[in-house]
């Protein structure tokens, strides 16, 4: 399995709902990147994280890193129900949990365990990197369903009937 190594690029707060926000993760050569939603409280856990890392060398969550044994890693696997799917396995022992898209975000920041994408995941869900861009892109079937249903109603609202089309198909391809 061909896999690439993803590396934490910046968080983004989305704009209009200060709930949520925007993890993005690139490939090494900074070429390409992939967009994560991720929820208040995780925000806020990579967010102090990246301001005040001194602070941080004592929490127990680095502490508890530095003591895991090596050997882990993180792959991410696919999509489900617009959440990614992250494995995290314990290499030498055969062990593998499901874990989520952010809190595996927070450990690769916090610890040396590397995140992996599938190669063809990875060219399905990227958009090229420009670290001057304004804004970000976030593909839609990473969405949370309550994320799609708020954005198919502004889009209705703003009459943009395209947008509000492909939101629609996501929203009935999952009930399905």
């Amino acid at each position: 399995m061909n896999r690439t190594l993803l590396k934490f690029e910046s968080l983004q707060q989305v704009v209009g709902n200060e709930h949520i926000a925007v993890i993005m993760l690139t490939d090494e050569a900074r070429l390409r990147a992939i967009t994560v939603v991720c929820d208040e409280m995780m925000m806020q856990q990579i967010a102090f994280r990246m301001n005040h890392p001194d602070l941080c060398k004592a929490m127990l969550p680095e502490v508890i890193t530095r003591l895991m044994p090596f050997g882990l890693e993180m792959m991410v696997v696919g999509i489900f129900d617009g959440q990614y799917q992250v494995i995290l396995m314990d290499v030498e022992n055969g062990i593998s949990e499901r874990i989520r898209m952010s809190d595996a975000v927070l450990l690769s920041m916090i610890s040396q365990v590397p995140l992996y994408i599938e190669d063809g995941l990875m060219a399905k869900q990227c958009s090229p990197f420009d670290e001057n861009a304004k804004g970000v892109a976030i593909p839609i079937n990473t969405m949370a369903t309550p994320q799609l249903k708020a954005a198919l109603e502004q889009a209705v609202e703003e009459e943009n009937y395209e947008l509000a089309s492909q939101l629609r198909d996501e929203i009935n391809r999952r009930k399905h």
